[in-house]
């Protein structure tokens, strides 16, 4: 069992009149995680799941008097996929503010969902935090150092899904990835928002998959998928908010001279991004490392930065004259950039971001120094 980053600092946020949620994709964790608080928790415990109709019936009748009598005795309240359960924000808040010793801890696959029902509601109530695949620091609860970097081609290609762990075929390891897609990850996102075209939303996320690290161009992708400019920009919201991409836009303090309005987007793990373009090749017969390694390290420095509750702001640097950064994380006043090199190699700050931000750091994240930085 593989103790989650998250994990002690979910633990210590649950108190009562609180709600804690734990966000995050399908297959994460996130059920095992709940398992492993439930382990130490020192009260008495009721676990529910939102996809079970009785735990929706249950719920459904929005009284004091239900809830009191429904959670009386118990110490803390867990809802597991509570993103099914309708007017959930209203039904927490209510139980909450009802149950003066009842601390609640509820999960969610989809944030979209679970934040336009619980988010408002819930003001000042409640505790959010975002489960991902296993993070670099938390492979080193099973592998060493060493292990890790002789496998790392492995995680370039499979990615980090915790259920991956257990399967050695490689051939097995791509059907469950395959079936990642088809019938969860799709399933998902095509289940909010009345989204019914199953086909384009798909060939959208391959479109993306094959454009890791360069800019993306909206008017481009309607072209290419046959829809409108602010429906594409709508699915690429909505695939984020369901833990499947996610955008680095520009930054920039100077637009005529910096690029400011063009955005990247990546995949939150390797193997999804490899499953949609079907392609499982070795790394020493692929085209695409440098894609496959500057979405790895970017991905890693966010989950890194997520599980210590450290709330950065990302970006990438380009100006018009085709200088450009891979990453940039802005924390408390300060610039932090990195490049994304799979082989070692000395790389120059681009001269006009060292003389626009002469106080930010610079560092170049390769296949022998990630250690230091992930």
């Amino acid at each position: 069992m593989v103790k989650r980053e998250m994990e002690d600092i979910v633990f210590n946020e649950l108190q009562p009149q609180k709600v804690i949620i734990i966000y995050g994709a399908r297959r994460v964790g996130k059920t095992v995680l709940i398992e492993q608080l439930m382990r130490r928790y020192q009260g008495k415990v009721l676990l529910l799941n939102g996809e079970d109709m009785t735990t929706v019936d249950m719920l459904s009748r929005r009284t004091v008097s239900n809830y009191q009598h429904l959670f009386s005795g118990i110490d803390l309240l867990i809802i597991d996929e509570a993103q099914y359960i309708e007017n959930i924000g209203k039904i927490l808040k209510l139980i909450v503010d009802s149950m003066k010793n009842l601390a609640v801890l509820v999960s969610g696959s989809s944030s979209f969902d679970l934040l336009n029902q619980a988010g408002e509601p819930l003001v000042g109530r409640s505790y959010s935090f975002i489960l991902y695949p296993f993070s670099h620091k938390e492979l080193l609860h099973f592998e060493s150092q060493a292990d890790i970097l002789r496998h790392l081609d492995s995680y370039l290609i499979y990615g980090s899904y915790p259920e991956l762990f257990k399967i050695e075929d490689y051939d097995k390891k791509q059907h469950y990835l395959l079936e990642m897609i088809s019938l969860y990850l799709l399933k998902d996102i095509l289940s909010i928002d009345g989204i019914k075209n199953a086909s384009k939303m798909q060939k959208l996320l391959k479109l993306i998959a094959l454009q890791i690290g360069s800019g993306i161009s909206y008017d481009e992708l309607s072209k290419q998928l046959g829809m409108s400019r602010n429906t594409v920009e709508k699915y690429l919201d909505l695939l984020s908010k369901t833990f499947v991409i996610f955008k680095l836009p520009a930054f920039s303090t100077n637009p005529r001279k910096e690029i400011s309005k063009m955005a990247k987007w990546y995949f939150f793990d390797n193997g999804i991004r490899n499953a949609l373009i079907n392609d499982f090749k070795p790394i020493v017969v692929r085209n695409d490392v440098g894609m496959l390694w500057e979405n790895f390290v970017i991905s890693e420095r966010i989950k890194m930065n997520n599980n210590q509750r450290l709330h950065k702001n990302y970006f990438f640097w380009r100006n018009y004259n085709k200088q450009e950064i891979d990453f940039i994380e802005e924390y408390k006043g300060e610039l932090h950039a990195f490049e994304c090199k799979w082989n070692e190699c000395n790389v120059k700050i681009p001269a006009a971001f060292k003389d626009n931000y002469p106080k930010s750091s610079f560092n170049i994240i390769h296949n022998r120094n990630f250690f230091e930085f992930l």
